[in-house]
């Protein structure tokens, strides 16, 4: 007998402030709050509902552990997405297989939420470097682009191996010039006037804040692109972070508790 999963909120509301706050974490479907650092369904249902509509296509380029794939699903929309990480993609696959679920519970997902289950609109994943230009994508194709990018090396998502996975690099310089280059083909898929969401957390080094939230900024801003949106995303349930009080403490810090939701235009 399949998995009895908790189906999305029917209350779901859409954010229409510049803070957003979800001190819970949505669990609907697939989702699994397990998986670190992945973004929350309720961010991406967000700048889904906000910036797309059905049936377009989007594009995430490191789809890491599956959260626009479910979503996408879910609202009707075809993506693509991309990661260089064979276990990101192997786990994304995984958790698209909620449609087999008891067929009363396909009935009942389907009729509460106006879900469609057909083969018109599709999720593609596709094993790539996010920062190599897509050949076979056609320049001004994608309605919608979103992502969410590793912090630099605060928490790795592949072992060294992966020489191209950007959570491996240390170097902000260095980083962000990779996200240079995400950028650039972000700007040549996207269709004229259409968006791209990029959601990135700050850091520090020996105790020092840096800026790594407004250093992505810039390299999007470089690449054409003009900011829409600058969002803050209050940061909640962090394991570690009872540690890092005493730390901060300890050494006349404050504690990160905010990411950056940026929203640019093409």
């Amino acid at each position: 007998m399949a998995k009895k999963l908790k189906l999305p909120p029917l209350d779901f509301e859409q954010e229409c402030s510049t803070v957003w706050s979800f001190p819970r974490r949505g669990n609907w479907i697939t989702h699994n709050s397990k998986y670190r650092w992945n973004w929350s369904p309720e961010v991406v249902r967000n700048l889904i509902l906000r910036y797309s509509k059905e049936w377009d296509y989007l594009l995430d380029p490191m789809i890491w552990w599956g959260t626009t794939a479910i979503e996408a699903k879910l609202l009707n929309r075809n993506l693509l997405c991309y990661d260089i990480n064979p276990e990101a993609i192997a786990l994304t696959e995984s958790l698209l297989d909620f449609w087999e679920m008891e067929m009363e519970q396909i009935n009942e997902c389907l009729e509460k939420h106006d879900l469609k289950k057909n083969k018109w609109w599709k999720v593609k994943i596709v094993h790539r470097n996010a920062t190599e230009k897509n050949k076979e994508l056609k320049k001004e194709s994608i309605d919608f682009v979103l992502m969410h990018p590793p912090y630099v090396d605060i928490i790795k998502y592949s072992d060294w191996k992966i020489k191209e996975d950007l959570s491996n690099i240390h170097n902000i310089d260095k980083f962000c010039d990779e996200i240079e280059k995400i950028a650039k083909e972000s700007y040549r898929v996207l269709k004229p006037w259409k968006y791209c969401a990029v959601l990135m957390w700050d850091t520090r080094r020996e105790k020092m804040y840096q800026p790594l939230a407004f250093k992505v900024m810039e390299r999007f801003l470089n690449t054409w692109f003009v900011l829409k949106e600058d969002i803050i995303k209050v940061q909640h349930n962090c394991k570690a972070t009872w540690f890092w009080v005493n730390k901060s403490k300890e050494a006349n810090f404050l504690l990160i508790m905010h990411e950056h939701l940026f929203i640019f235009k093409k």
